[in-house]
């Protein structure tokens, strides 16, 4: 999607605080604790990455002066970070060329790291912005079964329902009653409509009913859930492929946007998802989930270096407001500790 200064981009601070799972009620103003702000949330969401590295870096950095041995260690837990080696390796060969043989301490190296990881995300920071000149703006929900698909699905809609606009929900992960009727939870408490089938339906007929119902009704938004079963990814292609082509039979330039839900506590797997998914659905942006759950947070920086895809959301805790817009810097002082 190209950038458009008049798109409304959809900023979190609109979003009442939501449970995870089928429990979709909001509190109320008076229940609800104090909110703490949107980095904190974060920094929060991100500790147990954070420990990983943090703790590694003032456990190495004990010498008064950067040496190989030292560098070594530092490549090494970069690795076990789940940031890829070749960031791992480009980071501390960038680290040697600026300070090797000088005294660096262990939080110098922190802010170090926290610049060059964000140099690697920034390209990739970019907001979940339906253009209007689509109505409805047909996006297209992928990703393997436990990812979080449809919690996303749902959070997102509430998202754009706060910022005015008008939300149609397709429940087209037919292979699972669980997924269908969650999103119909969803669609009821949020107000929003849900077109859905029984289990084992075609995916393809009801995302043809959904955007055909999008256009009929004037919706801005259609937000399509999918199947995500990888162990045979001939059947995923075909019935991806399937659907994609009986939506352009109604707008051809649709879906306008297909976004990717990635769990991050699958580490190295998701590498191996983005690829997949990339050649079967064109993947058009990012959602990373359940990195309040990982040790190794890391593993975006090293989709971002791979792919160099945008990066729209990430999700760093149960509430709704842990669903956040992808901020490239925070992101980076969070995993790295630095202050």
């Amino acid at each position: 999607m190209t950038e458009n200064p008049s798109k409304a981009v959809w900023r979190p601070e609109s979003m009442t605080q939501l449970k995870e799972g089928n429990d979709v009620s909001a509190e109320s103003e008076e229940d609800a604790p104090k909110k703490k702000s949107l980095f904190q949330r974060m920094k929060d969401g991100l500790s147990r990455s954070t420990r990983t590295i943090t703790d590694g870096i003032t456990g190495i950095f004990t010498r008064k002066k950067l040496d190989q041995e030292t560098l070594d260690e530092l490549e090494d837990l970069l690795i076990q970070a789940d940031l890829g080696v070749d960031v791992a390796a480009d980071i501390t060969r960038t680290l040697k060329r600026d300070r090797f043989d000088k005294e660096i301490s262990d939080e110098e190296v922190k802010s170090f790291l926290a610049g060059e990881i964000a140099k690697i995300l920034k390209p990739v920071e970019k907001p979940f912005a339906p253009d209007p000149a689509h109505r409805p703006f047909v996006t297209l929900v992928v990703g393997v079964n436990g990812s979080g698909k449809t919690t996303t699905i749902g959070k997102l809609a509430k998202a754009l329902k706060a910022e005015g606009k008008s939300v149609l929900l397709a429940a087209g992960d037919t292979f699972r009653a669980a997924a269908i009727d969650q999103l119909k939870v969803w669609g009821e408490r949020i107000g929003a409509p849900v077109v859905s089938t029984r289990v084992g339906g075609d995916a393809a007929g009801l995302a043809y009913e959904a955007v055909e119902r999008g256009r009929a009704e004037n919706h801005d938004v259609v937000l399509i859930d999918t199947a995500g079963r990888l162990q045979n990814k001939t059947d995923l292609m075909a019935e991806l492929e399937k659907v994609l082509r009986v939506i352009r039979k109604l707008d051809p330039t649709a879906p306008h946007a297909t976004l990717l839900v990635l769990d991050a506590t699958t580490g190295q797997n998701a590498l191996n998802q983005v690829e997949i998914f990339g050649k079967i659905a064109g993947v058009t942006g990012l959602v990373m989930t359940k990195l309040d759950g990982t040790a190794r947070g890391g593993i975006l920086v090293a989709i971002a270096k791979r792919f160099a895809m945008p990066v729209h959301m990430i999700g760093v805790g149960e509430g709704a407001d842990d669903l956040q817009v992808f901020d490239a810097e925070a992101f980076s002082r969070a995993i790295t500790g630095a202050r």
